[in-house]
This record gives C-alpha cells, structure tokens and sequence, in this order.
C-alpha cells in the first residue's frame, strides 16, 4: 500500500499556522489530484488545500482544529482504486442479499397515563426557591421539570427574569456560541491595537458628484463596450486618491519605530466584502492605471475574494486603503486604519440634498468623505490638504483626472 502523508503548505511569510475551517471531503472518500479538500483559514486569508494525489483519503484533523505549516492533516492511499461508477464514497464489501423475512410487526406505542398534578406540581424545591426570590421571578412563571413537575434548582437558574412591570416571555431564549475564525480573531486584535497604539484622527469633508454622474450616464455604454468592465465610482476615487497622495506623500507613508517609511508608489488597498468578511486585496502601482486598468483590477480582485481564490501575496502590502461603506447605506463613519499604513479614506452613500452653488439652492448628489490618519506621522495640514484634493478632483474630475478632454481621459 502506497500512502501519502499530506502536509499543511505555507500560505506565506510569516505564517506559522492555520485553522482547519471546512472539510470538504468526508473521512473514507476517493479524491483526484488537485481536487480541493479543505478550506484553511489563516490570519490574513481562507484557502483552499488541494489533494496531491488521487486516492482515498484519511483524515488526521478535525474542522475548528489549529494545525502548524508543516503538520500532517490527512493521509492518501494512492494505491486504492477508483469506486466504479465515479462514486466518491470508499468501495464497500459487497454483501450477499438476505433471504427475504416476514415483515415484523409494528410495535404497539404505549401511551403513558399524563402525570397526576399533585401536591409537588409547581412547588420549587429549597434551593429553587431561593434563587426565584432572589431574582423576584414568580414561581407560578416556571414550568417544572422536576418529579411530578416540582421546580427544581435548574429551572430557576434558567427562567428568564422578567423586565419591571411586564410578564415573563415565553419566547425562544436560545444561545448560539461559535468559535470565531483565526481570519476574525486576528483582525479583531489587529484593530484593538490600532486603536490603542496609533494616534488615530479623522477629519471630514463632502463632495459633490454631480460630474461623475453626468460622466457615467455619458459614457458607461461605450465605456463598457469598449474595456469589457463598467465605469465605477471606484476608478474615480482611486485616480483622485493617487493624485492627492502624490500632492501630500506623507500620507502614504508609514511609521516603523523611531522612523518614517516613505514609498514613491501607490499601493492601493480596496476593501471588498466577501463570504469570509471584510478582505483588503491591493492594486499595485495605482498611479499608473488608467481607469480601465483600476475597474478590470477591483473586478479581478474582488471575483477572487468572493470566490474564495484570493491568495495571501494579493493581500499583503498596501500603503494607502479605500473602504466604500456607502454600499451598506452608511451615511457617515470613522474607519480605523490597516496597519502598517497611516491613512485611510471612507466613501459614504450619496444623498440628494439642498446645496448652495453660486448663491442659489440647487439638489446635488452628496457623498460625505472621512479621513482617518496617524497623528504621529501626519499633521493637520497634510491630512486636511490631501482630503480637500481629493473633493476637488471629484468635484472636477474632467480637468483634474482626465486632462482636460473627457474621451480621450477614458481612452474612448
């Protein structure tokens, strides 16, 4: 018998061990090569593990269980053959058919007799007792589950106790407790640090997407014909983003210990929701894209995020981050930072609202922008300047994004 030992591969640098999150595969199953078996979830990203070998397959480790880079999760026989018929199920013994037996007959269900109330019916025992008065729960409230439908010490612990002046409920009280993902606990302690070692500020500001709208409305159409992805407000944002960055490039710097760490590039995060929660996959060289090249990007990256193929490489890095809440309806947040950046931007949903335009009271769509940033390595001025840049470019994104000429900026 010729059986691999499967172990778990390093999801990346840095990463020491992953989370078994879903089996995909059942304990005694014929998988093929490349098959994928079982979803991991690191502290960055969920993978996919796929089979090395056909075969079948043993498992060494339960759904929930923390294994190391390294330690063996399952085991293949890659001698055994395929089940005929193409069934993933181990090949089972074939039995000889039993000769057939009289049908037994269907048992008779006793009814037992309901129990008599008596005396003990509703009564709670000492120690029950004192707990219901110790909460004020009115014992003619509880439902006995003890002998003869004496309340016993479990059923005052459990009751619910009732709000002051109203009835106790007889609703569904139940409790679901599940253990969170090693994703979910590593962000949860990534953004407690966040808030507990960084001087975090946001400042605000509203712009007014009048123009954008007119040049979606435009030129989606041809847009879309032409560059097979759709014109978003994300190649907007990201364009005014790069732009700005440039203008106050401390702000796409980060702090590492007693020094500044600055990059002439712009790596820009772009926060996507996915099955597994809030993912933060990275456009590269941002300021160079055209806006074609940012929408097929943030279409490419999210696909991969909502399908799960999103790899740790395509997640790691960025030196600035863009998170969209607006498409949640949130009119208006303060985002935490993605460490080790120092800086974030957060789009809000856009409402039409009344606006005063050269002395008069016009209806404009109206997004409210939110700039979170380290006080440590950004002052006011740069994080003030860079958000007003930002609003002038989607202000008047013809002169400040596409250079004057509309078609020729979305290379029509």
């Amino acid at each position: 018998m010729s059986v691999l030992e499967m172990k778990v591969p390093s999801p990346g640098e840095s990463i020491t061990e992953v989370e078994i999150a879903t089996w995909l595969v059942k304990d005694g199953d014929y998988v093929e090569k490349d098959q994928p078996i079982a979803e991991v979830d690191s502290d960055k990203a969920t993978l996919e593990l796929p089979a090395e070998e056909s075969g079948i397959i043993t498992l060494k480790a339960e759904e929930g269980d923390t294994v190391q880079v390294g330690q063996i999760v399952c085991l293949i026989d890659m001698s055994a053959a395929k089940p005929a018929g193409g069934s993933s199920e181990a090949p089972k013994t074939e039995e000889k058919p039993a000769a057939e037996a009289p049908k037994p007959e269907t048992p008779k269900v006793e009814e037992k007799p309901a129990a008599a109330t008596t005396y003990a019916t509703g009564t709670p025992s000492p120690a029950a007792k004192k707990v219901l008065d110790e909460r004020g729960i009115d014992p003619a409230s509880v439902k006995g589950t003890g002998k003869d439908g004496r309340i016993t010490k479990y059923d005052a612990e459990t009751a619910a106790v009732p709000a002051m002046g109203t009835p106790a409920t007889n609703g569904s009280r139940n409790v679901t407790t599940t253990k969170l993902s090693v994703l979910r606990r590593k962000l949860a302690a990534r953004l407690v640090s966040v808030k507990n070692e960084t001087a975090m500020l946001t400042t605000f500001n509203e712009v007014d997407m009048s123009e954008i709208f007119r040049l979606r409305k435009l030129y989606k159409e041809e847009f879309a014909a032409k560059h097979g992805v759709g014109l978003g407000f994300m190649s907007f944002f990201t364009k005014a983003v790069t732009r700005a960055l440039q203008l106050y490039p401390d702000v796409n710097a980060s702090i590492d210990g007693d020094f500044k760490v600055n990059y002439d590039f712009c790596d820009i995060s772009i926060a996507v929701s996915g099955p597994k929660g809030l993912m933060v996959p990275v456009l590269r060289n941002a300021e160079n894209m055209s806006f074609r090249g940012v929408e097929a990007g943030i279409k490419d990256l999210a696909t991969k995020v909502r399908d799960g193929k999103i790899t740790v490489d395509e997640m790691t890095g960025g030196t600035f981050t863009i998170t969209n809440g607006g498409t949640f309806g949130s009119m208006l947040s303060t985002p935490i930072i993605n460490p080790p950046q120092s800086a974030i931007l957060g789009m809000h949903n856009i409402i039409q609202r009344p606006v005063a335009v050269d002395g008069k009271v016009e209806i404009r769509p109206m997004m409210y922008l939110a700039l979170s940033y380290d006080h440590r390595i950004i002052d006011g001025r740069e994080s003030v300047g860079f958000l007003v840049a930002v609003k002038e470019a989607i202000d008047n994104p013809v002169e400040l994004l596409l250079g004057g000429d509309e078609r020729r900026g979305l290379e029509l």
